[in-house]
């Protein structure tokens, strides 16, 4: 359960896609406009990743290493067009407003990283968690930062009544959407180091501060 729980939590944390590992930015940015494009996308890509991450582990062994690439594409293209079709059927104003973002989880890094990294060396059950896991980071990413340019740039969130008078247009569109992503990046990097900061220091301090009643102070002053 540990090992399961580490894997999930892997790409949410430590191993974000887009937030630490900064691949997938091209989705991430894109289809970040609106909080409700964010949704989706965030909603279609761990789909196709999870679901790809199963099949190429349960194909892993047959599959010749030289052509492993294509059958990989092949694969996440798979799926790519039964949650396109999907999206269309069912949310045609959805896939409107991503239009060709859609198809392009075809090409998506994250995707096929996840499918050479892990899906093709690990067991199916572990495949489908850190497939859900790394979608899961990704869809959060992708959310918070379509909030934050809607919000921002249109005065709304999730379409609900104009809360900002002059909303900046501009972060609806690309410029934007570089900058709030560079802001929730380095937020992200920013928190990161503390923490890294803050468990090197446990990890060097000797064994008398224990049960010392100025140990957090001495910790703060030595990770600031």
């Amino acid at each position: 359960m540990k090992q399961l729980l580490k894997i999930f939590f892997n790409g949410i944390v430590k191993e974000n896609p887009v937030l630490i590992m900064m691949i997938g930015l091209c989705p991430f940015l894109a289809c970040s406009t609106t909080a409700n494009d964010a949704i989706g996308m965030g909603i279609a890509a761990t789909f196709v990743l999870t679901c790809s991450n199963v099949i190429i582990s349960l194909i892993r062994k047959i599959i010749p290493h030289n052509i492993r690439i294509p059958v990989f594409i092949v694969v996440i293209a798979t799926f790519t067009t039964v949650v396109d079709y999907l999206i269309k059927a069912y949310f045609p104003a959805l896939s409107e407003s991503l239009g060709v973002f859609i198809p392009l989880i075809v090409v998506n890094c994250i995707i096929l990283a996840r499918a050479e990294a892990f899906a093709s060396k690990n067991n199916v059950f572990y495949s489908l968690i850190d497939g859900i896991g790394m979608g899961a980071g990704f869809f959060v990413a992708i959310v918070i930062l379509g909030i934050i340019r809607e919000f921002l740039g249109s005065g709304t969130i999730f379409g609900s009544k104009e809360m900002l008078q002059v909303p900046a247009v501009i972060m609806i569109l690309p410029p934007g959407g570089f900058l709030a992503a560079g802001v929730v990046i380095t937020v992200v990097k920013y928190i990161e180091n503390k923490i890294v900061r803050r468990t090197k220091v446990l990890s060097n301090l000797p064994s008398a501060c224990e049960g010392c009643k100025l140990k957090s102070q001495c910790i703060q002053e030595k990770i600031v």
